[in-house]
């Protein structure tokens, strides 16, 4: 796992940037938003990133926050939902107001983005609603103020990951075991709480 990517930009697209790494030049998929905040080229920049795997492709996908990445993890857990239809999403919508549209169950708000009808986005924030508050580490309100525990929980929907859950039955998890725990919660109670909520 490519966990972040330090370098220095060298162009950006419509929808990528190029990176240099150690004499290697990297193509990065971006939302717009990421792709706004990296300024000019030769100027360094850090990337959170995310790889995708398919059976004849790589791709890298960077993120200006460690929020967005997460966001576009549980976007792309949601059926219908591609990596294109996710940066989509984010390049309309910061992850504090993609917070907001969901908590607040407001279709209309996700579907401003391109290539999401009403179906889907009613779909979106329907099955994130649960996972888009406490599992993120973001406030109902969207303020996205982070809890004392964000780091564990980060960690915790990680670990369910890697055990193979998809990433919105992870963070649905964790973020119903955060809620039971409360602040402060070791992260081995976390993982073993949100095994069992997931089981049920």
């Amino acid at each position: 796992m490519i966990a972040y990517l330090k370098g220095r930009l060298v162009a950006t697209t419509a929808d990528h940037a190029i990176v240099e790494l150690n004499g290697a030049g990297l193509q990065v998929n971006c939302s717009a938003k990421t792709l706004a905040s990296l300024g000019p080229a030769g100027e360094p920049v850090l990337l959170h990133t995310e790889l995708l795997v398919g059976e004849d492709f790589l791709r890298l996908v960077g993120f200006a926050s460690a929020a967005e990445r997460d966001w576009f993890r549980l976007l792309t857990g949601v059926q219908g939902v591609g990596a294109r239809v996710a940066l989509a999403i984010l390049s309309t919508l910061a992850p504090d107001e993609l917070s907001r549209a969901v908590a607040a169950q407001d279709k209309a708000m996700v579907a401003r983005a391109n290539g999401v009808g009403p179906k889907l986005a009613e779909r979106i924030v329907r099955e994130l609603k649960d996972a888009a508050g406490p599992a993120l580490g973001l406030a109902a309100s969207g303020a996205g103020v982070a809890p004392t525990g964000e780091g564990a929980t980060r960690d915790a929907i990680s670990a369910l990951l890697n055990l193979g859950f998809k990433p919105a039955e992870a963070s649905a998890a964790v973020g119903r075991a955060s809620e039971e725990l409360g602040d402060g919660a070791s992260l081995d109670a976390l993982v073993r709480l949100a095994l069992k909520k997931a089981a049920r």
